[in-house]
C-alpha cells in the first residue's frame, strides 16, 4: 500500500468522520425501534426468517444493541470493540435482506422508521456502504480515541 492511501487510513480525522457518522446512523436507526417495539417486533415477523419466539427478544434487543454501540462510536469509548458489534450487525442486515430479495418477497426494511425505506437492493448497497466505514475503523484504527482528541496521547 503506497504511503498516501496508508496516510488516508490512518488518518484521525477520517476515523472520527466516520465514527460520527455511524454512530449517528445507529442511534437514529435505534429511536423508532425502541419507541415502537411492537411496530418494529411485526417487521421482525415480516422477514419470515425468525421462530416466533425469538420475535420480541429480538425487537428489543437489537435497538439497545444498535443505541449502545451507536454511542459509543460517537463518543469514543472502545471504538473497535462498537465497530466490530456494529459490522456484525450489518452483515446480518445484508444477508437478510439479500435472502428476502432472492426469494422475491415483499417486505419492510425497519431500518430507520416503519415507512418503506426504498428498493431492497439499494438498501443492500447502503449496508455495504456502512459496512466499509466500519472495516475502516476496526482494521486501520487501532488507537482508542475520544470525540475529537486521543486519549492515549501523552500531553
Amino acid at each position: 500500500m503506497n504511503n498516501n492511501l496508508r496516510n488516508l487510513f490512518n488518518n484521525s480525522w477520517i476515523e472520527i468522520a466516520l465514527r460520527w457518522i455511524l454512530g449517528i446512523t445507529f442511534i437514529y436507526a435505534s429511536y423508532y425501534k425502541i419507541m415502537s417495539p411492537t411496530d418494529f417486533a411485526k417487521v421482525v415477523y415480516g422477514y419470515n426468517l425468525f421462530p416466533e419466539v425469538l420475535i420480541s427478544p429480538i425487537a428489543i434487543i437489537l435497538p439497545l444493541v444498535e443505541l449502545i454501540s451507536g454511542l459509543s462510536l460517537l463518543l469514543g469509548i472502545y471504538p473497535r470493540s462498537a465497530a466490530l458489534i456494529i459490522n456484525g450487525l450489518l452483515l446480518a442486515f445484508i444477508f437478510i435482506l439479500t435472502i428476502n430479495i432472492i426469494r422475491g418477497h415483499e417486505f419492510d426494511c425497519g431500518c430507520f422508521s416503519t415507512k418503506k425505506a426504498g428498493s431492497p437492493k439499494m438498501m443492500v448497497a447502503r449496508d455495504v456502504i456502512y459496512l466499509v466505514m466500519g472495516l475502516q475503523i476496526f482494521l486501520f484504527n487501532g488507537v482508542r480515541k475520544g470525540c475529537f482528541i486521543r486519549l492515549d496521547r501523552k500531553t
